[in-house]
């Protein structure tokens, strides 16, 4: 490693569905953050690392910032706000087609605290504005009462317009540091954790009202009897009540074949390798709103924070 590598941390923080997740896919090249139309996609603080011969950009995608009414809520809210410690520069990322509202205020002050990090406003969506007048008012909402901030970038996450622009921007304000993990190295989750993102991601998709948001993952065992054989992996689907679990079975088991061949395909896809996948569903009862069944699920990690 060059004497004069540089790298450093950027969080990426916004309301839910503003595409901070497609953004942090994008400048990946891979998929690691899970995609849904649905609020609070994201339950976890997500590191995505950009590595060249020069560099180390290590992205910080974080929960959308909504008002917590549970225990999982408001451990979502603390690994959203704990990535801003840790960074060297903030994405505070903005829907173009929306308005401005409380939401992204209560984000604006709190990023007020952060005096010493660059904050950069990135208006994404561009591709779906019909002329530059409506980019100049989406802009000027956030910059009248807004921040100082240290830029400005109008993007697409989806098409990739102006991301080039972006990296090499934050490049020539990093500081020189360490490589922090390895040059082909993406994230810094374990493959566990994907899996079981990849199955929710399904149900995310294929159901509807309050199934999603009630729901969690655990990968049970991820093993192979031999070098030939496939990966046998056993993951339980946890639900909150028994008409959830209801839903997720299906008619005659109609919705869980569903989500497991469409999880096997994206499994193997990401693995590199053929998958067996048994999935069995659980209910626990409420288990948002108790502390110690959100932590037993996965969601008190300390990288979080």
């Amino acid at each position: 490693m060059s004497d004069d590598f540089k790298s450093g941390f950027v969080a990426i923080i916004g309301r839910p569905n503003v595409g901070k997740s497609t953004l942090l896919n994008k400048l990946i090249g891979q998929k690691i953050a899970i995609i849904s139309d649905k609020a609070q996609t994201t339950r976890n603080k997500i590191a995505g690392i950009y590595t060249t011969e020069k560099e180390q950009i290590v992205f910080l995608d974080t929960p959308g910032i909504h008002k917590p009414k549970n225990s999982l809520d408001r451990y979502m809210e603390k690994a959203s706000f704990g990535a801003l410690n840790e960074a060297d520069a903030i994405w505070f990322v903005v829907d173009a087609t929306e308005k401005r509202g409380l939401g992204d205020d209560f984000i604006i002050d709190k990023l007020k605290n952060f005096t010493k990090t660059p904050i950069y406003l990135l208006i994404n969506k561009i591709d779906l504005l019909n002329d530059k007048n409506s980019l100049l008012k989406k802009i000027a909402e956030y910059v009248n009462n807004g921040l100082n901030w240290s830029e400005v970038f109008p993007i697409s996450a989806l098409n990739g317009d102006q991301l080039e622009e972006l990296i090499s921007n934050i490049s020539k304000k990093l500081k020189p540091g360490p490589r922090y993990f390895a040059k082909d190295q993406i994230s810094d989750h374990p493959e566990r954790f994907f899996v079981a993102e990849l199955i929710r991601e399904k149900i995310l998709n294929f159901t509807q009202q309050e199934v999603p948001h009630s729901i969690a993952i655990v990968i049970d065992s991820m093993k192979k009897d031999g070098p030939e054989s496939k990966l046998h992996i056993q993951a339980s689907i946890i639900v909150e009540r028994p008409t959830q679990k209801n839903i997720i079975i299906g008619k005659k088991g109609s919705m869980i074949k569903r989500i497991g061949q469409s999880s096997r395909r994206d499994i193997e896809r990401f693995l590199g390798e053929k998958v067996y996948l048994e999935t069995w569903v659980k209910v626990e009862q409420n288990w948002r709103e108790r502390p110690q069944a959100v932590q037993s699920l996965g969601y008190n990690s300390k990288q979080d924070f």
